[in-house]
């Protein structure tokens, strides 16, 4: 299974067959920071089919040549894509073309169907294609329904394939989560559709089963026998910025916690599967989320603590507080931070806290996974201050790993200091990790959905996170606690793990 994995994170794995790849929505911002740059990167390292076409789909006008003019700008300003090597980009921009449509428009598809068709004449792609919906999520049911009726979400020939990327956020709540799921499966199959999530294309997400399933040494501990609790934080230090409208729809909880924080929580819970196998890694990360205690009114009010964030300073510069950002009310409750005590109910964990924790502008950009073992049973060292031993993975802005122990200091004395160990991923295998958009989009191409999730899945965590919508939307007088920005949230999140006596892992 290890070997199978590193196969699968490598920059190098296997090109993808020839394809048409059609990107809605891209003349927006995603689409020239995250996704096009991915492609270029994919086509560098020879990791698209050796045939490709990408069509460009948004509402404004513009040719195929203007298209490839306003992406190569993008490229060198806005991207992530690093150094353009002028001559690779000049080949890959010379397989980008444009289609102007409005989403609503039948007619818009009629082109986007005779283009393809084009297309897959000129190039040879044997109608192979992909969707990537990097729009608005109000838009999702158009286009997907369009894509039905011109006949396009069907393959065009035998032995052929059809794929679509949806990205998140899939529903803002349980009920319109099953409603985007029917549309969906009602124009495409569930093998057909990948709902990303960018976290899971991250190499320290992905050696999670390598290191667990892979090495003799974590498995046997990896359980309540040994592990005393899981902590997993997202935090930023960055605020809502210009995102103001969006954020006040929608909130950390919605935000982070419902998918990024919870797919960590699956893929750290997970029981091993048979093989490494899509559907296999998909059911077992499932049977997690419907393993969490469920919240009812009393467990929110003990488990679950939400914060916005005042002003406050990042360094030397002083920000400004969540209520006082552009396109937010005076008076919001919108929680800007969220922090939690997850309970799952099954054999492996049974009494084990997983505490979450998101939040904006807070003391430092980091997401990390930090577990905690117990204590030994007899401390021989009671009069030394040694520390419990913990595994943390670094998941950004730093990929790696740091294990702490105890240690004898040197000297005549008995004298114990807590060490580290870390791996560091660039230290280790240099630079040449790709985007998590670049993996993901490849593996998406070669037909491997283990990273992306299943309907299920987002129905399961919609039903995890809706009972605290309920309540907080219900408390409509209940305050929100403020917490300065630049700090690491409000002290009742503190508070929250003080009940158990334990404490926060600040990095």
């Amino acid at each position: 299974m290890a070997e199978e994995t590193a196969k699968r994170g490598s920059i190098y794995a296997g090109a993808a067959e020839p394809c048409s790849i059609v990107l809605f929505g891209a003349s927006g911002d995603l689409a020239k920071r995250k996704v096009i740059p991915a492609m270029y990167d994919l086509a560098q390292h020879n990791s698209l089919g050796e045939r490709y076409a990408i069509v460009g789909f948004a509402r404004t006008a513009m040719t195929d040549d203007s298209f490839r003019q306003t992406i190569a700008e993008a490229a060198k300003t806005i991207s992530e894509v690093g150094p353009i090597d002028q001559a690779k980009w000049d080949g890959f921009s010379s397989n980008l073309f444009y289609s102007p449509g409005d989403y609503g428009d039948a007619e818009s598809y009629k082109r986007l169907a005779k283009r393809l068709e084009e297309l897959d004449e000129q190039k040879n792609l044997g109608g192979n294609r992909l969707f990537y919906l990097s729009t608005p999520p109000e838009v999702y049911q158009d286009i997907i329904e369009h894509l039905g009726e011109a006949g396009l979400a069907r393959p065009a020939n035998p032995g052929s394939w059809v794929r679509i990327i949806v990205e998140k956020p899939f529903g803002r709540d349980l009920a319109s989560a099953k409603a985007l799921n029917k549309i969906v499966l009602n124009v495409f199959e569930e093998k057909q559709v990948y709902r990303i999530d960018h976290y899971l294309g991250k190499d320290t997400v992905q050696n999670l089963l390598v290191l667990r399933f892979g090495n003799g040494i974590f498995e046997p501990l990896w359980n309540r026998n040994y592990v005393d609790h899981v902590q997993i934080t997202a935090s930023e230090t960055l605020g809502v910025e210009r995102r103001g409208g969006f954020y006040e729809t929608a909130g950390a909880l919605r935000d982070m916690i419902q998918s990024h924080v919870l797919q960590l929580t699956s893929l750290v819970a997970v029981e091993p599967p048979a093989s490494f196998d899509a559907n296999a890694v998909r059911n077992e990360k499932l049977k997690v989320l419907q393993s969490i205690r469920p919240f009812n009114l009393e467990m929110v009010a003990q488990s679950v603590v939400r914060g916005q964030y005042a002003p406050g300073k990042l360094g030397d510069k002083a920000v400004e507080g969540y209520r006082d950002e552009l396109q937010v009310s005076p008076t919001s409750r919108t929680e800007t931070f969220v922090s939690m005590r997850v309970l799952i109910d099954n054999w492996r964990w049974a009494g084990v806290p997983f505490y979450l924790r998101t939040g904006k502008r807070l003391a430092k950009r980091t997401t990390e996974i930090m577990i905690q073992f117990k204590r030994a049973p007899h401390i021989v060292f009671r009069e030394q201050n040694v520390m419990a031993n913990r595994l943390v993975l670094n998941i950004q802005p730093s990929e790696g790993i740091c294990i702490s122990f105890g240690a004898k200091k040197p000297g005549t004395e008995m004298s114990i200091g807590n060490v580290a160990m870390d791996f560091d991923y660039i230290k280790a295998f240099g630079n040449g990790s790709r985007s998590a958009y670049a993996t993901l989009l490849n593996d998406c191409l070669r037909g491997d959905a283990t990273l992306f999730d299943r309907g299920d899945s987002v129905e399961a965590a919609w039903s995890l996170v809706d009972p605290i919508l309920d309540v907080w939307s219900a408390a409509k007088t209940a305050t929100v606690p403020e917490y300065t920005s630049g700090s690491w949230g409000p002290k009742e999140s503190d508070q929250l793990l003080e009940r158990d006596a334990r404490q926060w892992y600040n990095p």
